[in-house]
């Protein structure tokens, strides 16, 4: 176990170091699967998509799988769902589970719905194509994630996945030169692929008015290829800090807390992106959220509310996001959790 969390820290550091000379490259539209940076959980949009340092239950893996082993319970349930751009809609759900003196384990699915398109193909007639019907593009994403936690301040985790896309057929030339050609010969072919990815991340807490340190390498894979060209999944290393400068001013009250945190993403295929974000929570009973992601085409400002409660030892929480999208106008996210 020893010489295995060794190497996970390795690794971490090595995708840590290779920050600054990736950040120099911009190699845009190199990358496929990008449904898997689709932000999930209203409760990380809500603060600006803050989720590397920030989670405290099963959504952490869509993050950072070193932040799964802080939720408190034996078993988490949550069901996020976005209502995005240009009726495109995204779904995702993870349960799991605390194994006491083991770990914690989780399953998680995505899946993406892009709704309904009309298909065509060049034909030897006056419109020069014809209709082939309606065709509905979709992906999807299933996960397994183990987590750990050392000591009371550090933790690490893996997230083992299969994401695949399904673009639909279509009919390719494989002879001949054009449709008047009598020697043309079509093929109708799947443009369905699939593959295999890992997530690597770790927290470190340092007990000390809600300082956290989060670090998570994403979507390490091989390349995927469509007929000539290939590329790889959207690959990045983010990390994160936090801090509860309320607890800091205020620590009579406990109550009432106030976390802030910024987050720098490195994607493999653009400059970094940054983004800060804040949670108040009263009571502990409700949440309000606020954040803005820099450098990104159309993302912005973030705002989200929730609410927790519990009942017979089970914890259940219901959040909102509201995302702004520039000229395609704002995202919904809504988010749902249990935890016993």
């Amino acid at each position: 176990m020893r010489l295995g969390k060794t190497v996970l820290l390795a690794t971490l550091l090595l995708g840590l170091g290779a920050v600054p000379a990736s950040s120099q490259i911009v190699k845009k539209g190199q990358v496929g699967f990008r449904f898997l940076e689709n932000p999930v959980s209203a409760e990380a949009v809500g603060r600006g998509g803050l989720g590397v340092a920030m989670f405290r239950n099963a959504n952490a893996v869509f993050w950072n799988p070193g932040a799964l082993s802080w939720f408190a319970g034996r078993l988490d349930f949550n069901v996020n769902h976005t209502n995005g751009i240009a009726d495109i809609n995204h779904t995702s759900a993870v349960g799991a589970y605390h194994w006491n003196g083991v770990g914690f384990f989780a399953l998680d699915l995505i899946t993406m719905d892009y709704g309904d398109f009309y298909g065509t193909r060049r034909a030897n007639n006056d419109q020069g194509f014809e209709d082939t019907g309606t065709f509905s593009p979709n992906a999807w994403a299933l996960g397994l994630t183990f987590s750990q936690k050392v000591s009371d301040r550090f933790s690490y985790g893996v997230h083992l996945k299969y994401a695949r896309q399904d673009l639909g057929d279509a009919w390719i030339a494989t002879a001949g030169k054009d449709v008047n050609d009598p020697g043309l010969a079509i093929a109708q072919r799947s443009y369905a692929q699939g593959e295999a990815a890992l997530d690597i991340g770790a927290i470190y807490d340092f007990l000390y008015h809600g300082v956290r340190f989060g670090a998570v390498i994403q979507n390490i894979s091989r390349e995927v290829r469509y007929e000539e060209e290939k590329f790889p999944l959207p690959f990045a290393v983010s990390f994160s800090l936090t801090v509860d400068p309320w607890s800091v001013f205020r620590p009579e009250d406990k109550n009432n807390s106030l976390v802030i945190g910024f987050e720098s993403r490195h994607p493999r295929d653009f400059k970094e992106k940054i983004k800060v974000g804040a949670e108040y929570q009263t009571r502990r009973m409700f949440r309000l959220r606020a954040g803005y992601a820099d450098n990104y085409d159309e993302r912005g400002l973030t705002a989200g509310l929730g609410v927790n409660t519990s009942m017979s030892n089970t914890d259940f929480r219901l959040d909102y996001a509201y995302q702004d999208f520039g000229i395609f106008g704002g995202v919904h996210l809504f988010s749902f959790g249990v935890t016993y």
